[in-house]
């Protein structure tokens, strides 16, 4: 369908792309892949015809449409939320005006028998056929459906765009983007302002309603669940892998190893070769085999090994100063703006140690909590720190506040303490801040540079309680997985406001959701909450009803006749009694995990009673216990599940 032919792309005497070709067929899903400044983002701007290769084409049939939605673009548009979204449909009015041309030409025409006659009469054809589909859909439905996937709310409809923070109106560019539905998609980061539920509704979308999609994204599980293709670009050259992300990672693995024997096999053959000109280069016996070796020489082909992210290291933070039992004890904490209730009842307790999950519909009062937990806004209720707590916060904002006038390196070395102050140049490389980027001054970063710099001055402050808003949003997979690590041992207390499943999952053993004013906790990790919540929420978005508003006189819809109420009851029943049978197995599961890890903290527990000497025993029964205290979750939200289906019935 498209055609990347030869692209080469220089930027001050430096390659970027060499000699790329490979083609994008009608259902490809590709992951864009690289290290930052490998060119993805300016792949896709030359895919979208916005950007002019040094030298190479891209061929697009010319009936083939193309959607691009940029990391950052300018908002200026004040009209409703729902009167911008229908310029998603534009394309179809410009069709309707098109097939009105082609009808007032055909008017005037008599030569019935010409070529150019019939070739007007297929592009009608085909045009109509193509109008009535798009036309078909529903274009009002639809457009709820894809506003409410993206999280918008049947209230936001009238409101003026200008109303929505930057990131809200980059989902109407989506949502626009969605709705006109192009034959290609190009998305760069397109997850970075939406909630968990907003991305899954999208990976569902991108799965089964779009046409050819090429991303760039930083979210690890997104990109597994939508490409069945990868694509990486790395020292000018591109590698193409017919699998997804994960896959690709494997297959990448096994290719730089099989580079670097092929690497060490010919430099072994290129000293070898210039051994023995060296050794017989003024020996006229030898000339003749000196000159064929040289020749030999120039002519071989250098192998290079594919760059490998060397920079990654186990960042450790500082021991955190031991805190009270409790560093957080909210109860009934609830905070207004006006007559609209954030939020309200928040009552939870956060152990030390715990490391937590704020998730929810943006909006919803996950930043606004954390912002009473700091005490930047009045709330109502009572929030206590507990005693000796010492909070470090990354707010979204937190890169403004650094001083411009300094250097990369002087940030970092005005907080590193300890041993840590001789890997600073480590850790910079470790976020892609390695050799001369070290140097640069604050003030010449871009946006996402300085968010990871934030980031690494926050990480290596001595504290006991992490508070990070959004932490993953400008990071790659590899400082991401830096980040995850340095968190996961971590010896004090985190609180996590994201939406990236990959960052949380074996991160975080509990998550707190954010919604419908109120603050609820589910214990487990972030999959074993969207298991949960799979069943009341995400699987049900396209199929929920709106309810009347106030103003509205509800329906009266008449009662299903009994032969109606069989049929239906009939026609699910095999599925419903299936699913409970699944859901009982997994209580049933859950049960005999508990009473096994029951059995090992009451072995574990023998042993101490017994006067046990063994120095990492404590270690094992605190392991114990936390294994029984997530069985007991998991067996929480399989009951939950089954009493669900079992009301149902």
């Amino acid at each position: 369908m498209i055609s990347v032919q030869n692209l080469s792309v220089e930027f001050s005497a430096r390659s970027l792309f060499d000699g790329i070709n490979y083609v994008i067929n009608p259902r490809d899903r590709i992951a864009l892949v690289g290290k930052n400044g490998a060119g993805k983002s300016t792949m896709l701007k030359i895919i979208a015809g916005l950007q002019q290769p040094t030298s190479g084409s891209v061929a697009v049939p010319s009936d083939t449409t193309i959607g691009y939605l940029p990391q950052q673009m300018q908002l200026t548009d004040t009209v409703s939320l729902r009167d911008e979204t229908r310029k998603a449909f534009g394309h179809i009015d410009r069709m309707q005006q098109q097939l009105d041309h082609y009808n007032a030409m055909l008017a005037e025409r008599t030569d019935y028998d010409s070529d150019s006659y019939h070739d007007l009469i297929e592009k009608m054809t085909a045009l109509s056929e193509r109008l009535l589909m798009e036309q078909s859909e529903g274009r009002e439905a639809e457009m709820e459906r894809t506003l409410l996937g993206l999280g918008f709310t049947r209230n936001d409809f009238d409101r003026p765009t200008s109303e929505f923070s930057g990131g809200w109106r980059m989902r109407v560019e989506l949502a626009k983007l969605l709705l006109s539905h192009p034959d290609v998609l190009l998305l760069d980061e397109p997850t970075n302002h939406l909630d968990i539920e907003s991305i899954q509704w999208l990976e569902q979308f991108l799965q089964t309603k779009a046409g050819a999609v090429v991303l760039v994204s930083h979210d690890r599980a997104f990109i597994d669940n939508v490409t069945n293709r990868t694509i990486e670009i790395s020292m000018g050259r591109i590698y193409d892998y017919a699998v997804n992300y994960s896959k690709f990672v494997e297959l990448r693995r096994e290719r730089i190893e099989q580079q670097m024997r092929a690497y060490v096999n010919q430099q072994k053959q290129i000293q070898d070769t210039e051994d023995f000109i060296e050794r017989f280069r003024y020996k006229a016996t030898k000339s003749v085999q000196v000159q064929s070796r040289i020749k030999q020489l120039a002519k071989i082909e250098r192998i290079e090994v594919d760059e490998v992210d060397t920079s990654r290291l186990n960042l450790r933070f500082p021991p955190a100063p031991r805190s009270g039992d409790y560093p957080l004890i909210l109860d009934n904490v609830g905070k207004a703006y006006g007559e609209h209730q954030v939020f309200d009842g928040a009552t939870f307790t956060i152990k030390r140690g715990e490391k937590v999950a704020f998730v929810g519909k943006n909006g919803e009062g996950k930043s606004t909590l954390v912002k009473c937990i700091m005490n930047q806004i009045p709330f109502t209720g009572h929030l206590k720190i507990g005693h000796n707590v010492k909070i470090g916060y990354f707010a979204q904002n937190q890169a403004q506040l650094m001083d411009e006038e300094l250097t990369v390196f002087d940030t970092i070395d005005r907080v590193a303490t300890g041993d840590i102050r001789t890997k600073i140049r480590d850790i910079l490389g470790a976020f892609m801040f390695g050799g001369e980027a070290s140097d640069k001054k604050v003030k010449v970063l871009s946006g996402g540079e300085k968010t990871r710099l934030a980031m690494i001055r926050l990480l290596l402050e001595p504290v006991n309680l992490l508070i990070l808003d959004e932490p993953t949003n400008h990071l790659d997979m590899q400082s991401k997985d830096v980040l995850k690590q340095a968190i996961r041992d971590f010896d004090g207390t985190v609180i996590v406001v994201s939406h990236d499943r990959e960052f949380l999952d074996g991160l975080v053993e509990k998550v707190y959701e954010f919604g419908g004013g109120h603050v609820r906790e589910c214990l487990g990790g972030i999959y074993e909450f969207l298991e949960k919540k799979k069943l009341s929420s995400l699987a049900e978005l396209e199929r929920k009803t709106p309810s009347p508003s106030r103003t509205e006189t509800p329906k009266v819809t008449a009662e299903p006749s009994p032969a109606q109420e069989r049929k239906l009851s009939y026609a699910e029943q095999r599925e419903h009694e299936k699913n409970r049978r699944r859901a009982r197995k997994k209580v049933e599961d859950a049960e005999a995990e508990i009473a096994r890890l029951e059995a090992e903290v009451k072995s574990v527990e023998d042993q101490l009673a017994a006067g046990s000497v063994d120095p990492g025993i404590y270690d094992r029964h605190a392991q114990a216990v936390k294994r029984l205290e997530n069985a007991m979750s998991l067996w929480e939200i399989a009951s939950m599940e089954l009493e669900q289906l079992s009301e149902t019935v």
